[in-house]
């Protein structure tokens, strides 16, 4: 008898809170970049020298969380978001685009994000190497928060990362029309 009547409460409680739900307004939730960025990592064709492990989680880790930063950047409009993971010529251009988004009154949201990279060149020092990236998402762009537009992309990047003092950070980050 005790039992049914937990099972009953688990039911009205259930009952409830879909209820709730229902009759709540619509509304939009925070993005959740970090969980929307996927990146696989090829480095069976680097040269001249092999990836070893760490420096390929190293690399996944990093170049996850530098596109989780950018994608802050851009939503929010925020210069300090690009500092850690971007550095050199990567740095500069996208600082200007947050600046100009910035004059315009303009931002964009990014929406689930895949990345495949595949790195082509790894130096014999360990202290650069060029990947490919074909990257896939969503975008939104917005007004003052409202959404004007938005599309689905595919673009390629040729990226250079360099090691730093406690993570890979990109020095460069160059979109191109094909590999």
């Amino acid at each position: 008898m005790r039992e049914l009547k937990h099972r009953r409460w688990g039911s009205v409680l259930l009952q409830s809170a879909c209820a709730l739900l229902v009759c709540l307004p619509a509304f939009t939730l925070p993005s959740h970049a970090a969980d929307s960025v996927e990146v696989q990592l090829q480095t069976r064709e680097a040269a001249p020298r092999s990836v070893e492990g760490p420096t390929e989680r190293a690399i996944l880790r990093d170049y996850r969380f530098a596109w989780i930063s950018l994608t802050r950047a851009f939503q929010s409009n925020r210069l300090d978001l690009l500092e850690g993971p971007f550095s050199g010529e990567a740095r500069r251009w996208l600082t200007d685009t947050v600046r100009e988004q910035q004059g315009s009154g303009l931002s964009r949201r990014y929406g689930p994000q895949t990345h495949k990279l595949e790195a082509v060149f790894y130096a014999p020092e360990g202290d650069l190497m060029e990947l490919h990236d074909t990257a896939q998402y969503h975008v939104e762009f917005l007004d003052a928060g409202k959404v004007i537009g938005n599309r689905d992309v595919v673009r390629h990047f040729v990226v250079l990362m360099t090691p730093g003092a406690d993570r890979w950070v990109i020095r460069q980050l160059q979109a191109v029309s094909q590999f």
